[in-house]
């Protein structure tokens, strides 16, 4: 028997007469609104449309595509914690929508051959995915940023890798956050004179990018800032999150 996990990963990269069929065949409901529809209605799908925004986090820039509320808070949930590999597509728009904000900013265009080669892109950067923890790469069979960055036609680099434990950050607070993420991540290899944008699918405190930009650092790399899917803007309170949300 197919997993719904298989399934949706079937029907995330199908042409749209496909999903059109399948609607019919066998109905789904939209992970933005439970609507019974396809992955995202229309409506859903709308709201997803990307408008990179700049914020920062101390003095990290970082450009992100969707405000991490309403519809992009569930349709991400949903992708990460809920097997909807689905909504892979449009996500995946807008956080290559947010590299390229990233790297237009930075006026630092992506190296070829490790970041995949938009049109616009001759040569710069290398793109470190922000790695899942060992835990929820378990619980979930696949890393959600390097998902999406393939998905939207970029290869990032193993520069990352998860190091010491780290709690579930769901109702920790900034600082305890900071706290918990230090020291989770680690330098793959060395990184003397590479230049790096950080990629990530949630930015809330920043805990994971900071930590993210601490380990680049300390292998001799330059993080010229980061991207990422969606932002939770400081005014309004997590109501939708992942354990990794932060």
């Amino acid at each position: 028997m197919i997993s719904s996990r298989a399934v949706n990963t079937l029907i995330a990269a199908a042409p749209a007469a496909v999903l059109d069929a399948w609607a019919v065949l066998m109905p789904t409901d939209c992970s933005g609104c439970g609507a019974v529809d396809r992955a995202l209605c229309a409506a859903c799908a709308a709201a997803l449309r990307p408008a990179p925004a700049l914020c920062s986090r101390d003095d990290l820039t970082i450009w992100s595509a969707l405000e991490y509320r309403d519809v992009a808070a569930r349709v991400l949930v949903a992708f990460k914690d809920g097997g909807r590999t689905d909504a892979a597509p449009a996500l995946a728009g807008a956080l290559r929508a947010a590299v390229g904000a990233a790297l237009a900013a930075a006026a630092a265009p992506i190296a070829p051959g490790a970041a995949g080669r938009p049109p616009e892109a001759p040569v710069g950067v290398l793109l470190a995915g922000v790695p899942s923890s060992r835990r929820a790469w378990r619980a979930r069979g696949f890393a959600p940023v390097d998902l999406l960055l393939r998905r939207a036609g970029l290869r990032p680099l193993r520069l990352l890798r998860p190091g010491g434990r780290v709690a579930d950050q769901v109702g920790l607070g900034r600082q305890a956050r900071l706290d918990n993420r230090t020291g989770a991540l680690v330098a793959a290899r060395r990184l003397a004179g590479q230049r790096v944008l950080l990629v990530d699918d949630i930015v809330t405190t920043g805990a994971t990018l900071l930590d993210a930009r601490r380990a680049i650092l300390l292998a001799g790399g330059e993080v010229i800032g980061a991207a990422t899917v969606a932002e939770t803007r400081r005014h309004h309170p997590v109501t939708e999150s992942s354990p990794e949300t932060d």
